[in-house]
């Protein structure tokens, strides 16, 4: 099926997710070098930036992703992408709600405290790890944006010469 997302001919979703999983990844990387080692208040601001930084990724991507999930006609591959769908919006609520409570406002609910704003980030890494499967399964196993080429390694372009 090839998606309707796409730009010269590429599929967007998968161009975007990297930068809102990398960000994430890195800002829970970040978390716990201060959590358990630094204590640099650096490490507090690198992953409250790059938790924010996520986020916008994330509705970026979730754009073409949209788009993406419409054009699904086949029943089965639609549950799999809402799956995909419904555990990337936790993802976002999660990371959201991390990053809420490393602000003014929200620390005061926790007291100051990192603790549940890393344990959230570690339930949003969990959560985009479950949507990344999930993503590869429609991609690599239903072909989903993905336009059909014939045998992997088939060039169209240049058919092959039969001696």
């Amino acid at each position: 099926m090839k998606t309707p997302a796409r730009f010269l001919g590429h599929p967007l979703h998968p161009i975007l997710i990297p930068f809102p999983l990398g960000l994430w990844t890195f800002s829970l990387i970040a978390d716990l070098i201060y959590y358990f080692g630094s204590h640099d208040y650096l490490w507090v601001n690198v992953a409250f930036y790059t938790l924010f930084g996520g986020l916008i990724g994330a509705v970026l991507a979730a754009i073409p992703g949209i788009i993406d999930y419409f054009s699904i006609r086949d029943r089965k591959v639609a549950s799999i992408a809402a799956w995909h769908a419904r555990c990337n919006l936790m993802a976002l609520l999660v990371f959201g709600a991390s990053l809420y409570l490393r602000t003014d406002s929200g620390a005061r609910i926790v007291n100051g405290s990192l603790t549940i704003p890393v344990l959230l980030s570690f339930l949003g890494v969990l959560l985009i790890s479950v949507s990344g499967w999930l993503g590869g399964e429609l991609v690599f196993k239903h072909h989903v944006g993905v336009a059909p080429q014939g045998e992997a390694g088939d060039d169209q372009r240049y058919p092959r010469r039969v001696a």
